[in-house]
């Protein structure tokens, strides 16, 4: 009982919550941005992308964390690169092997994981100090926190950009104006501009219902 404890206590509880509001390593901390305007016009890719991130960090954050006693210090960023790299590579591959459609509709944001601030800043401000336990509980929140939002903003912009959620169509062909409705489709939604007032509107928000966190700053 201890050990299961130590394994979810109230400490390593936080470092899955607290990404997903308080510590949102997208409209708390602002990495991020480029995946969340790029491959939000549906929410397939933002899906993939969410869990390729998942995979990578997680896995990430642990094998930094396993050798970071053997890091040497002034080559410390190019290992953790290395490791990044590899890790997207693999992934990018079985994306391509299993669904290569969305692989596609991802383009090069999947490759461009290897830049991603949010994957950086925690290997180097959390695995390279903690144990793999605690490392792999951030990635997973960090993850999570950034994958809330992409599939919110990909909500957002493709229920009022296409009228379908996950390809599926929402709203009837009876509404709209061509068959004699009151409804059309929103084509500003499927421009990045959209995405990044989408973002601006979830920070927003978020900072209202959050005063502690703007009165912090």
């Amino acid at each position: 009982m201890s050990e299961k404890e130590s394994l979810f206590s109230a400490k390593n509880r936080k470092l899955i919550f607290n990404p997903l509001s308080k510590d949102n390593p997208i409209v708390v901390q602002v990495l991020g941005i480029c995946s969340a305007l790029a491959v939000t016009v549906k929410m397939k890719p933002a899906f993939v992308m969410t869990l390729s991130v998942l995979v990578v960090l997680s896995v990430a954050n642990v094998l930094v964390s396993l050798i970071r006693n053997l890091i040497p210090n002034r080559i410390r960023i190019i290992v953790q690169l290395v490791v990044i790299a590899t890790l997207v590579i693999l992934v990018d591959q079985v994306l391509k092997a299993f669904v290569y459609d969305i692989s596609k509709q991802l383009s090069v944001f999947v490759g461009l994981i290897i830049t991603n601030c949010i994957l950086m800043g925690r290997l180097e401000a959390f695995a390279l100090g903690n144990k793999p336990w605690p490392s792999f509980l951030d990635g997973i929140g960090n993850a999570f926190g950034y994958g809330i939002i992409l599939m919110i903003v990909a909500f957002v912009r493709e229920l009022l950009g296409s009228g379908s959620v996950f390809g599926f169509k929402i709203i009837p062909d009876a509404w709209y104006i061509k068959n004699g409705g009151f409804y059309e489709n929103n084509g500003l939604m499927v421009l990045s501009p959209m995405a990044l007032i989408t973002v601006g509107v979830i920070i927003w928000i978020h900072r209202s219902r959050n005063r502690d966190l703007v009165e912090q700053k």
